[in-house]
């Protein structure tokens, strides 16, 4: 068993399942090509709901609220209420930081009942009696919980798929561009698509050109929601003037999309960019929007609308781009895609991902060149990270994040993910990372000083109870299942030993998560 077959599957993948180093070859540099040759596929999310059919029972229950408070004649809810899903419901924020045993971090219902809550104590103010207690059901509700239970679904397809794909490595990338591409679903607006976007957007272009996944995600309702886009108005559009017209407040122009284009999704805060420029693209996209819930006739999520666009040229990065409606916006981002900052932003990310904390320059230096040479080509990309000598190097390392460390448990331990994913939503919000919750639009970090904190490494010590109390070993002891999913070099001296000298297996696996060795990727 070669080393290198263990980094591909423990640095470059998801961690390896029993019977994965045995597979294939000698040489895990061909493992890892071998699967790019792959297209990637997307059998395991087949069932689940686009983002136009989300986007109408949105927009349906969003109609039942109003439709009830009409009839009652109750005043228009506060920010936040009614909304489709509450936050604590889709981040399963409600769980106990101290939960111990994954029964504890089941519970996500009770945030998602306060908005019902607030609405039949509203019913009881206004003398009524709310839809339970008269035996009827609540159709806003019901569609509540529908969009509840497929957000859950859209969880617990990517965990499951995690779990069991024999591409891991693809499915690393995908997972690290949904990252880079940071949407959170504590947005209101954009809570129900985070999912959905890391599906549509970034999965079917995830082996292709980069310039195609940054048109697809910036033009997802996801994206477009989460940055505010769709609601950006040109100063001068045929909108704007008559609105102005009217009298009416102008909504006016959000950079904020335009800013995380150039800061974040291409060129990086040293990209060479200035103010000018975000105000230039930020004016190429206004337009880009969203179906509206008048909008029954839309086929896709999303709409340029003309009436709200910009007019005239624009420049940006020096560069004029003709007035061309949505097609100015797409000229400016298939350049920036191919820009020289650009391929070192997204080369540099990428080492620092697979390789260490603080990459060899020259690797980096060697991947951007890759990048520019085929256009953007997202396999040469990895080819050229993976034919590099220095991303095998014996120092290169990664600590895991609480989503490496949960998946690769999934994987060592060959544990299900249910139908809902409660429990896993819950256990990644108390480890610090709640599934598509990142603090900001720059995603979750990615070094090991984040996410190595003394409570940290307490909560992984209890996770790892969990998770050992769920494997069934059969007749695989804990040092044996060590050696199949992390190699002969990293399972020796007292980890070896306090492995074959535990006192039940459930003590076994309990040392194997929480050692060292698994917390790493080497």
């Amino acid at each position: 068993m070669s080393a290198s077959k263990a980094t591909a599957a423990n640095r470059f993948g998801l961690g390896a399942r029993p019977g994965e180093l045995e597979r294939g070859g000698s040489d895990g540099r061909e493992q890892l090509l071998a699967q790019l040759r792959r297209p990637p596929t997307l059998d395991a999310f087949a069932a689940l709901p686009g983002s136009l059919e989300t986007m109408r029972l949105e927009y349906r229950q969003q109609q039942l609220n109003r439709a009830e408070r009409a009839q009652r004649g109750q005043a228009a809810p506060a920010a936040g209420e009614g909304t489709a899903m509450s936050p604590g419901a889709a981040a399963g924020a409600a769980m106990p930081a101290e939960a111990s045993s994954m029964a504890e971090a089941t519970s996500m219902a009770a945030p998602a009942a306060d908005a019902r809550i607030r609405r039949r104590a509203r019913f009881a103010a206004a003398g009524d009696t709310a839809p339970a207690a008269r035996g009827a059901a609540d159709p806003a509700d019901n569609l509540r919980r529908e969009l509840r239970r497929q957000q859950l679904a859209e969880f617990a397809a990517r965990y499951r798929h995690a779990a069991d794909t024999d591409a891991p490595f693809v499915e690393r990338l995908t997972q690290f561009w949904s990252n880079h591409f940071a949407v959170s679903i504590d947005k209101g607006n954009a809570r129900l698509y985070a999912g959905s976007m890391e599906r549509e957007a970034i999965r079917p272009h995830v082996l292709g050109r980069f310039q195609d996944m940054l048109l697809a995600v910036e033009s997802h309702p996801a994206m477009l929601r989460y940055l505010d886009n769709a609601a950006s108005i040109g100063d001068d559009s045929r909108a704007a003037m008559r609105a102005q017209k009217l009298g009416r407040e102008k909504r006016g122009l959000n950079e904020n999309l335009a800013r995380e284009i150039l800061e974040l999704h291409t060129l990086g805060v040293d990209g060479g960019y200035r103010q000018d420029d975000v105000i230039e693209l930020a004016r190429a996209i206004t337009g880009w929007s969203t179906p509206g819930p008048r909008d029954e006739d839309a086929a896709q999520p999303f709409v340029f609308r003309a009436n709200a666009h910009e007019p005239g040229a624009r420049r940006v990065l020096g560069r004029q781009y003709a007035e061309g409606g949505q097609e100015q916006g797409r000229a400016v981002l298939a350049d920036l895609a191919r820009h020289p900052a650009t391929a070192h932003h997204l080369s540099f990310k990428l080492a620092r991902h697979f390789v260490a904390d603080q990459p060899p320059p020259a690797l980096v230096e060697r991947m951007a060149q890759a990048y520019l040479r085929e256009d953007g080509d997202l396999r040469a990309l990895y080819r050229a990270l993976i034919d590099s000598e220095q991303a095998w190097s014996a120092d290169a390392r990664k600590f895991k994040t609480p989503n490496d460390f949960v998946i690769s448990a999934l994987r060592a331990g060959e544990l299900a993910v249910d139908d809902q994913a409660r429990a896993l939503v819950g256990l990644l919000a108390s480890l610090g990372q709640p599934v598509f919750t990142p603090r900001s639009p720059a995603g979750f970090p990615d070094t090991a000083a984040d996410w190595s904190s003394p409570d940290g490494l307490f909560k992984r010590i209890q996770a790892a109870q969990m998770f050992a109390a769920r494997v069934d070993s059969g007749s695989v002891t804990p040092y044996q299942r060590a050696l199949e999913v992390l190699g002969s070099q990293a399972v020796s001296g007292d980890f070896a030993l306090g492995l074959r000298r535990a006192g039940s297996a459930s003590d076994g696996y309990s040392l194997l998560f929480a050692s060292p060795a698994f917390q790493w990727r080497v």
